[in-house]
């Protein structure tokens, strides 16, 4: 996996509201109890900020309390700074979601989406996706995979046709479950899923998905001839 071509993600907007003010707290979600203090961010990618978030977790005592794609990405976002994604955490304390943005900035020199060689765009030519494994998941997307926090698994993402035929591929690779599904088209068009499992074949997993990706797109119309029976 060493000739691919990292895509890091940008960290747009990044700001804290110390004391949130309680309608716009009851509008969140926020449960008043112990979300005093949130903190909002803006990323380029969107899956890449969900790991991040996750991070986050880990290190503060914060709540992901809300985390939503744009509509056809960040090329095409509301603003300069909108990205693809607006993540928000929150907790009783300003000190605890500076903690916690300290961690996502940090997360997000770690994860990242990545293309093949060539043309590194992701838009023609090379695929841009996530293959990323999570050695132990935080209180965000540990429930979401259907694990208890602490415990590892795969998120995998790419785009509709490459992201089916990548995890089916990661499935029959190691023995891993599907922990969810993400259908395509997400709100940025792409698809893909969670799998868990132990760390090993979680490695082995997500390395059938980025061969099975690569595959495709060395022969995208493979499938695209005359059945044998067909054949005269």
């Amino acid at each position: 996996m060493s000739d691919l071509v990292d895509l890091w993600p940008v960290l747009l907007t990044c700001r804290q509201i110390d004391a949130v003010d309680g309608q716009l707290a009851a509008a969140l979600g926020l449960d008043p109890t112990k979300h005093t203090s949130a903190g909002l961010v803006t990323c380029d990618q969107d899956d890449s900020l969900y790991v991040a978030l996750d991070e986050c977790t880990k290190h503060a005592r914060v709540d992901v309390v809300f985390g939503r794609s744009f509509y056809a990405g960040s090329k095409h976002g509301s603003g300069p700074l909108s990205g693809e994604v607006l993540g928000v955490v929150a907790g009783e304390h300003p000190d605890e979601v500076a903690e916690a943005l300290w961690a996502l900035k940090d997360a997000l020199r770690r994860v990242r989406f990545q293309t093949f060689p060539g043309d590194a765009t992701g838009v023609q030519g090379q695929p841009a996706f996530l293959a990323h494994v999570i050695a132990e998941t935080g209180r965000y997307l540990a429930p979401q995979a259907g694990i208890a926090p602490g415990e590892p698994m795969a998120y995998l993402i790419a785009p509709p046709l490459e992201s089916a035929v990548g995890v089916d591929a990661a499935l029959k690779a190691a023995p891993v479950k599907l922990g969810k599904w993400i259908p395509p088209p997400s709100e940025t068009n792409f698809g893909g899923a969670f799998l868990t499992g132990a760390l090993p074949a979680l490695e082995a997993a997500r390395d059938a998905f980025v061969e099975a990706i690569r595959d495709v797109t060395r022969a995208p119309l493979a499938a695209a001839r005359r059945p044998d029976r067909l054949r005269r």
